[in-house]
């Protein structure tokens, strides 16, 4: 399952997302998303479990709770929509 973390500091790691979660169960991948162009986190993350009950406990433990002074938004990620890139428009 994969699962979205948000309200996450801007000083939030990769590492400390992935011991966040870890002793919920095995975590696959846990990745702060970040600024291309200031190299700086977006303040939200992903973290993918393979077991699905484990991730279930995790989001139902996490959500609402505090890291670094702020208060976490956890929930399973929405797939993305493609949505056609959201440019401009030809006319």
């Amino acid at each position: 399952m994969n699962i979205y973390v948000g309200n996450l500091s801007w000083n939030t790691t990769d590492d400390e997302l992935h011991e966040l979660f870890a002793p919920y169960g095995a975590v696959d991948s846990a990745k702060v998303i970040m600024d291309r162009e200031t190299g700086r986190s977006r303040g939200f993350g992903f973290v993918e479990m393979s077991d699905n009950s484990a991730a279930q406990s995790a989001i139902d433990s996490l959500n609402d709770s505090q890291l670094g002074g702020r208060s976490l938004r956890v929930n399973e990620a929405k797939p993305r929509t493609n949505s056609g890139g959201g440019g401009r428009g030809r006319y």
